[in-house]
């Protein structure tokens, strides 16, 4: 039985994937009325907004969540 079920969710894995894959946004070749895209992002721009962005909201919120344990009561 549970092999069929594996079967199955495969099966539907892989169709939906197929379906997002053909789908026609994601293949979308022509403008759309009103599409004005801007200009493309440099490498230092990108770095900075995929990369450094995130590190740098990660540490700021790891260190307000540590916050409250940083200097406690309890420490020997």
């Amino acid at each position: 039985m549970d092999k069929r079920n594996a079967l199955r969710a495969g099966a539907v894995s892989a169709t939906v994937t197929l379906m997002m894959l053909l789908s026609s946004p994601a293949m979308a070749l022509t403008r759309d009325d009103g599409d004005d895209p801007g200009s493309g992002l440099g490498v230092g721009q990108t770095l900075g907004l995929f990369v450094l962005l995130p590190i740098v909201a990660f540490v700021i919120i790891g260190a307000l969540a540590g916050l409250p344990y940083g200097k406690g009561k309890g420490k020997k």
